[in-house]
């Protein structure tokens, strides 16, 4: 089936739908990772935006039940040069086109990824949409374009309640802005004794705890648009 790409600048770009066939719009990002396509999407940094990758085949090693960085892709969409139809490698339980279909998430591929991320470079980061629809109001998708803004990203992607997750090493308390399982991955790698906390925990909670150490994650989103973790900060 075929998909079009439509920037907020007016560039077009034509190619081939994958995943979901709904329209979607979002934040258009690049990104230049050879590997790594199922953690990117399950990132909780690129909630409300779609990503581009640079590397021209993507898919070659199919998707599995463990690489996810959340529990769902918080990726709008994926655009990509060429789609590999089949995963090899002794992990893969199903084909990157699968996993995409099974989470709703829309895509196009045989589009030159380099010329798109060479505008995103030079003008920087805009809106985008793609569209499965043949015929399609111009207007109508450049007014969607301009209105769309990229926001509430921090409350949706945030953990919902502490959770402990018990070592014998130094005890870290971690914000979860955006947290990915590797950084929990890696503090219990080495022996901490953590806690994850939501977004707007305030300080005095931590704090009364008595850790050794306090750990922010990154996040997706304007940092404009989270400003109320600051005054938090300024208590820790």
């Amino acid at each position: 089936m075929k998909a079009t790409l439509i920037l907020e600048n007016g560039a077009v770009f034509e190619g081939e739908s994958i995943g979901s066939t709904e329209d979607v719009v979002c934040e258009m990002v690049f990104n230049t990772s050879m590997v790594g396509y199922q953690e990117i999407l399950t990132d909780p940094s690129y909630a409300g935006q779609g990503v581009v990758m640079t590397y021209p085949l993507i898919g070659n090693y199919g998707t599995n039940d463990e690489d996810d960085e959340s529990e769902h892709p918080w990726a709008e969409a994926l655009i990509i040069r060429h789609l590999a139809p089949r995963g090899s490698n002794f992990r893969c339980t199903s084909t990157l086109n699968d996993y995409l279909i099974r989470h709703g998430i829309t895509g196009i591929q045989d589009i030159d990824t380099r010329a798109l991320t060479r505008i995103l470079r030079i003008q920087g980061v805009m809106n985008g949409v793609i569209t499965c629809r043949e015929h399609y109001d111009l207007d109508a998708r450049m007014e969607q374009m301009h209105a769309y803004r990229v926001q509430g990203t921090v409350e949706r992607v945030t953990c919902k309640k502490v959770t402990h997750i018990p070592g014998d090493g130094p005890r870290i308390a971690l914000y979860d802005f955006g947290e990915k399982r590797n950084m929990a991955n890696r503090l219990l790698h080495y022996g901490c004794d953590l806690t994850i906390y939501p977004a707007h925990t305030p300080a005095e909670t931590v704090l009364a705890e008595g850790y050794d150490g306090i750990m922010l994650s990154n996040g997706p989103g304007d940092p404009a648009d989270c400003v109320d973790i600051i005054p938090q900060v300024r208590r820790l």
